[in-house]
């Protein structure tokens, strides 16, 4: 029987892996092995995919997908909790509470460590939504910077550890192995091997051990100095759980430290253990995680004989290459093919190879994938039968199957999405947002009038009057004042996101996402792109799709970013009664969306033919966001926002003040007309004419929004003398629509387009991009207009 026609509620055991290639093996690395107790617990709203529950934590399948996985033992599942749990007795071990300090584990010969000033550099490890972000700002606070992993676009995080000027650590993408199946797993491996890192710091979720230590143990295999950070221990306590720490530090052979990063305890004690580890180079007092045996029935016993065949043949070509001996040996067997070339082995060795591998496989019953992935997990499990005490079902995750009921339920999950969407919109558009705007208008407008009251007093030259108050001022101002909008758009985002709510999303859109040839997980990238189109696209890199990825990048700008919203609020609110506004500002983010499933259906039938990515997303238990993280967020775009105002803007006001000022002959224009800014703007109006807004000043004022979309509105205010609301002499109430639907969709920001030129390689889908982009814009603009004539609105 396949897993598909599995019920809901219903448990069964897994009996095969079916498939080929990296999907198969991320689902072995995901824990869907041989002998595995899985339980359906929701078909999504639209009937596909699936969600199941493996190794204690929530996991998406495509249908598809879960036809390739045979299973037997239908039955309905018990959990039942370990009665009476007791604390072990204690033992020495550094800092778990009540115990002794670091320097009382340790063995310290001086002779053998690093000198003290040496510099150090930590990997921090985990999977996702185990907490490394969190810790990773405990670690550094304010002290980090964003990069890029050099040759590819993951995104990189370094920072100094608080208090330790000599250490550095650097925050690799969340994953589950390392396995090649996603860029975020390739560029981690690269790091740990070429890179060299003076030690790892890995978090696990101590809620989930058994998921989290697959990759504990892969990363064990590198021979690099670790220690181990079982975070959300709080939890575990609240729940009634418990982990002998002591007994897990004894058989993996390294530090192990309980820690909270949420509620920043026991960071101290991990810093403690990790400088010393790698200062001291303690290397893991383990990488061998198979049972030797004789017995041809234990598959387990196999794998140790042919591992360990295997490493005795590859030494060699393993020292040669750089290439940890035992984790080479282990990839290799697992069919990696990067691993393969590194090694390079010569053909009588690639035959002895294949050969023992193929022993293995007709003892274990087992190919070569699941049988290193069965003795992963059955390693696992008997350590975690020897050291955890299993709590009852957690708070965490009763909680998080309640409010899936209402917010994944079958008739539910649409119409709460709609629900939650508009509140969002209507507190940041006609509430929270509008107000807090309102209240930085006035603000704004107080600060330029008493530097224009200033520089009248000491009579200042008139040129160097309009620059200071008409250029930069009006121009920087009128951007300023929408800082709250954008900042409470990105305060529900964040929630969205922190709370896990965007995976749920992405659960109920897939089906739907699908038949413009999409994934669920493309959603998440696209919701951000109402925040910003940088990140969103930026975001795209965790599909392992590159068809997948290509497509969503150019599908993101259509949906409209927060560096409109001044562009709309200024439009709107000029042309639009108020009563009516938010539902104008509601439907330009509806007709954007419209006009990309209409792109996308496009491009599935033309350039971007074939079947989107498989869905297998692990779904997070539902956390309140901690309030550090979220202002942390929101001061990070504030920040970001500010310093374009005063960048790119700031250099956009001065150039548009100095256009508009002066003539061809560089004298003071006499008026506007005379300009060189005019004269530049009516060689660009002609195009925009047959859209209905020829005006030099309209088409001036779409050219500066190639720098920053903001920049629009601070060069209209500019070219209206600072009266923003004199807008209103070049539209009409019709011809403003048709402006905001052109504005919506016409080419991103210049920082949207070089992300694009990093995420799609080069400068020609770039250069693509702006132009159908613009192309889009003016034909669907010139449409509306056309009816518009037609029934005698414009």
């Amino acid at each position: 029987m396949e897993m598909d026609k599995l019920k809901p509620k219903q448990s069964a055991f897994i009996t095969r892996v079916g498939g080929d290639g990296a999907l198969r093996h991320h689902l072995l690395d995901m824990g869907l092995t041989p002998g595995t107790e899985i339980t359906l617990q929701k078909i999504a709203p639209m009937g596909d995919p699936i969600q199941i529950e493996v190794r204690g934590y929530e996991l998406t399948l495509r249908l598809d997908e879960a036809k390739k996985i045979e299973i037997e033992n239908i039955h309905e599942r018990k959990v039942v909790a370990d009665s009476k749990p007791q604390r072990h007795k204690s033992i020495p071990h550094p800092r778990v509470g009540e115990l002794g300090e670091a320097n009382d584990y340790h063995i310290h010969d001086e002779s053998k460590a690093l000198p003290k000033d040496s510099k150090l550099t930590f990997a921090l490890a985990g999977n996702q939504n185990c907490g490394k972000t969190t810790l990773f700002n405990q670690l550094t606070g304010a002290n980090q910077h964003v990069g890029n992993f050099p040759g590819v676009t993951v995104d990189r995080k370094d920072g100094t550890i608080k208090n330790h000027p000599e250490a550095t650590v650097t925050d690799l993408p969340g994953i589950y192995s390392l396995s090649p199946y996603s860029s975020e797993e390739i560029v981690t491996r690269d790091f740990l091997i070429k890179d060299k890192p003076s030690g790892i710091i890995n978090i696990v979720d101590a809620s989930n051990l058994e998921r989290n230590l697959c990759l504990t143990m892969q990363l064990m295999e590198l021979g690099i100095p670790m220690v181990l950070a079982l975070n959300m221990m709080d939890e575990v306590r609240e729940n009634g759980g418990s982990i002998r720490v002591n007994e897990l530090e004894q058989i993996l052979g390294i530090p192990v430290i309980p820690i909270s990063a949420v509620k920043n305890e026991g960071i101290d004690e991990l810093v403690s253990h990790a400088l010393h580890v790698a200062r001291f180079m303690e290397k893991p007092g383990r990488i061998d995680f198979c049972t030797d045996s004789v017995d041809k029935k234990d598959p387990v016993g196999a794998v140790h004989r042919c591992i360990h065949a295997v490493v005795h043949m590859i030494e060699p070509e393993a020292k040669q290459s750089g290439l940890p001996l035992r984790f080479a040996a282990t990839k290799l067997i697992e069919n990696d093919v990067p691993i393969e070339k590194l090694l390079n082995l010569t053909d009588d060795k690639k035959q002895a190879f294949e050969h023992i591998v193929s022993v293995m496989e007709d003892e274990t019953g087992l190919d070569r994938e699941a049988a290193i992935s069965n003795m992963r997990f059955s390693f696992i499990e008997k350590m975690c039968q020897k050291t955890v005490v299993r709590p009852h079902e957690s708070k965490e995750h009763k909680r998080s199957m309640k409010i899936d009921r209402l917010l994944t339920g079958k008739y539910t999950a649409i119409p709460c999405f709609i629900a939650i969407m508009a509140l969002i919109f209507v507190m940041t558009f006609n509430l929270v947002g509008a107000w807090l705007s309102d209240l930085m208008s006035l603000g704004v407008d107080s600060v330029i009038s008493l530097i224009d009251n200033a520089l009248t007093a000491v009579q200042i030259n008139p040129v160097v009057h309009s620059l200071v108050v008409d250029g930069i001022c009006n121009g920087v101002g009128s951007v300023i004042s929408f800082l709250p909008t954008i900042v409470t758009l990105f305060f529900f985002l964040s929630i969205l996101e922190d709370t896990g709510y965007m995976a749920r999303v992405a659960f109920v859109m897939d089906k739907l996402l699908r038949k413009i040839g999409l994934s669920g997980r493309s959603f998440v990238p696209m919701l951000i792109g109402f925040g910003c189109s940088v990140p969103a696209i930026m975001s795209t890199r965790t599909l392992s799709s590159e068809r997948d990825r290509k497509m969503t990048i150019l599908l993101t700008p259509f949906m409209s970013c927060s560096a409109k919203l001044p562009i709309y609020s200024l439009i709107i609110s000029v042309f639009f009664p108020r009563q009516y506004q938010a539902l104008v500002m509601v439907g330009l983010y509806i007709f954007g969306i419209i006009c990309a499933i209409i792109y996308a259906l496009i491009l599935k039938s033309t350039k971007f033919k074939g079947e989107p990515v498989p869905f297998v997303m692990e779904l997070p238990n539902y956390r309140l966001p901690s309030a550090k993280s979220v202002v942390h967020l929101i001061w990070e775009k504030a920040k970001g926002f500010i310093e374009k105002a005063f960048t790119i803007i700031f250099v956009a006001s001065i150039i548009i003040w100095f256009l508009q000022t002066f003539d061809a002959k560089f004298n003071v224009a006499e008026s506007p007309e005379q300009s060189l800014l005019a004269m530049i703007g009516s060689l660009v109006a002609p195009i925009f004419a047959p859209l209905g807004f020829g005006d030099w000043r309209v088409s001036t004022a779409l050219i500066t929004g190639f720098t920053a979309k903001e920049s629009v509105v601070s060069t209209l205010t500019v070219l209206m003398g600072g009266n923003a609301e004199l807008v209103s002499t070049l539209f009409t109430p019709f011809t403003a629509a048709v402006f905001l639907v052109f504005t919506l969709l016409y080419t991103p920001c210049v920082a949207a387009i070089a992300t694009v030129k990093r995420e799609m390689g080069g400068t020609k889908a770039a250069v693509a991009t702006v132009i159908i982009q613009c192309a889009i814009a003016w034909c669907v603009a010139f449409l509306i207009h056309a009816v518009g004539l037609a029934f005698g609105l414009a």
